[in-house]
């Protein structure tokens, strides 16, 4: 069954402008004209078709991964309120997951709270990519199809500001 990836990744609102999702994959471009490209894919658990976070990596054309980081779920509350209203205990598989399985209507993430995982993936990519964020944020409703509009040159200002 699908995992409604592009719908996640849009609920993520990542910044980054030249990006796509291919499958349950989400690639980007988060620096225009540099080398270093951004790939974010769902983890596995040990139990099929569960999925227990995210694995974000630095990809070069040439060399291959550079660096990866798992982001769990849990680690990053994706799923605490959801957990705590069904009263799910965290020894059973489905505390902090979500599988491939879901009601009609809805994603089989349905009830995640992205914010902790939207952090982690912007502090995480400040050190690869710095001045990406600095962009604003496409909005949810904005699709690939969207007019793309030059971005501007970096600077290097040896601090980031909010």
């Amino acid at each position: 069954m699908s995992l409604h990836a592009p719908e996640f990744f849009a609920e993520l609102r990542l910044p980054f402008h030249d990006h796509t999702v291919v499958g349950n994959t989400y690639f980007a471009v988060p620096v225009p004209g540099a080398p270093l490209r951004l790939r974010i894919d769902f983890t596995r658990t040990i139990h099929a078709d569960t999925y227990g976070g995210l694995r974000v990596s630095v990809v070069h054309p040439d060399r291959g991964e550079i660096d990866a980081v798992a982001l769990s779920f849990v680690d990053h509350g994706t799923f605490h309120r959801r957990d705590e209203a069904t009263n799910t205990r965290t020894t059973t598989k489905q505390y902090g997951t979500f599988d491939s399985y879901h009601s009609p209507g809805q994603p089989p993430w349905a009830g995640a709270v992205t914010s902790g995982l939207r952090d982690a993936i912007e502090q995480y990519t400040a050190i690869w990519f710095p001045g990406a964020w600095d962009l604003p944020a496409p909005s949810r409703a904005a699709g690939r199809t969207a007019l793309k509009a030059a971005a501007p040159p970096a600077t290097r200002n040896g601090g980031r500001t909010r």
